[in-house]
């Protein structure tokens, strides 16, 4: 991970009331935002639109998180993310599948494992359980530059190299 391409804002454990719920954030990580750098792009245009969108959607979950919300504000934020990581998978995938990229296999692997997550984080916070959203603000961001240096990249230059920009 570049630390160059992200800010990094440390927080104190904190306690929120909702709707008389005991939400318990203990945000005892570096909550990683995520912003735009060379380091991001992937070198196929739809693809790098679409990291973007994603990158603007993780740190707004990030935003409602730290600043504390409703249950209801985070559910409709993670079903925003969840759909919009959905769109993007099936576009990605698509892509590598149409053009017979060797590692489509991995990807869509690795795309399955994160909605998993995502979907549980959702369940969570729709039963009104407590949730542990430290974990989450550290995963995501690692998670997803991890993903774009260490898969995403790599597709990019075998599609570049056979024509798809």
């Amino acid at each position: 991970m570049n630390p160059k391409s992200h800010s990094r804002t440390t927080l104190a454990p904190l306690r929120l009331a909702v709707a008389g719920l005991d939400l318990r954030l203990i945000l005892e990580v570096d909550v990683t935002a995520l912003t735009w750098s060379h380091e991001c792009i992937v070198g196929v245009q739809a693809m790098d639109d679409q990291h973007g969108i994603l990158m603007d959607t993780l740190n707004e979950l990030r935003r409602v998180l730290i600043h504390g919300t409703s249950r209801r504000e985070i559910s409709l934020q993670l079903e925003r993310l969840i759909d919009l990581t959905q769109m993007h998978f099936q576009s990605e995938e698509q892509l590598l599948q149409q053009q017979g990229f060797p590692g489509a296999s991995e990807h869509r692997t690795a795309h399955q494992a994160l909605l998993a997550r995502l979907y549980s984080a959702l369940e969570h916070v729709n039963r009104e359980e407590v949730v542990q959203f430290s974990t989450l603000l550290a995963f995501l961001p690692a998670w997803y530059i991890e993903h774009v240096e260490q898969l995403d990249q790599p597709y990019g230059i075998w599609l570049n190299e056979h024509g798809v920009y």
